[in-house]
């Protein structure tokens, strides 16, 4: 299995997504920092931050657009590994391999899966410690409503990540479903506005059991996507 992951690495560049990586934690990192120290987002008649209800402190804005961003991210690669692989019919080639395809699907899964976790732990150790380092010879706009130095914080982390990148099989199962990889990353975009949009007072993102439900649901849809994997016709 880890040879197969090591050839998806190789066979699809995976340089390019590094890069692509980099650019964007340097993004989010400099957005984060101008969000909290240099007041973009406070109003301009009273000084303070225009934020929604429940979202005053910086973790929150932290966890939401490392969650956007790695969401849409992954879906984008999986789409790229897989379902353009059928579209363009190099899965044939693949398939031709003396490997069972459910193995060869999971490979290009969890090739894409363990890159992004990565990734996206990265991300949000950078963003954080950026933060932590500036607070102490500014003054942050946001609540610092976190401690880089308690074991809790980076379970949460982790877990926090976990779902993040394992929602985006749901996509992958949309795109394969639908033979789209427009559609894999239009799918991506609704699930940001499923599980990190407010209604009012109201947001999925603070609810305790939904992320443990939505990540059960979207191993069902990964399991769903290589079920019928060595009979089904290609693209």
């Amino acid at each position: 299995m880890l040879k197969l992951i090591r050839l998806e690495w190789k066979k699809n560049n995976i340089g390019k997504y590094i890069r692509n990586v980099i650019l964007l934690a340097a993004v989010l990192c400099l957005f984060i920092y101008a969000l909290a120290y240099l007041g973009i987002a406070n109003d301009p008649d009273t000084g303070v931050p225009d934020a929604a209800p429940g979202n005053n402190g910086i973790s929150s804005s932290i966890e939401l657009f490392t969650s956007m961003s790695f969401l849409v991210f992954t879906s984008v690669m999986l789409a790229s590994f897989i379902v353009s692989a059928y579209k363009e019919k190099t899965m044939d080639l693949m398939f031709s391999y003396p490997v069972k395809r459910q193995k060869i699907l999971i490979s290009q899964m969890a090739s894409v899966w363990i890159f992004n976790f990565v990734s996206l732990v990265i991300t949000k150790l950078l963003l954080y410690g950026c933060v932590m380092f500036g607070s102490y010879t500014m003054e942050s706009s946001f609540l610092i409503d976190f401690d880089m130095g308690s074991l809790n914080f980076y379970l949460q982390l982790l877990a926090k990540s976990v779902v993040i990148v394992t929602m985006s099989f749901i996509a992958l199962f949309i795109g394969l479903a639908l033979k789209s990889l427009k559609a894999a990353v239009v799918s991506s975009f609704l699930l940001i506005f499923l599980t990190q949009a407010n209604v009012g007072d109201f947001t999925m993102a603070d609810n305790a059991v939904f992320p443990l439900v939505l990540t059960f649901l979207s191993l069902f849809f990964a399991f769903l996507s290589v079920r019928r994997a060595e009979r089904k016709d290609l693209m």
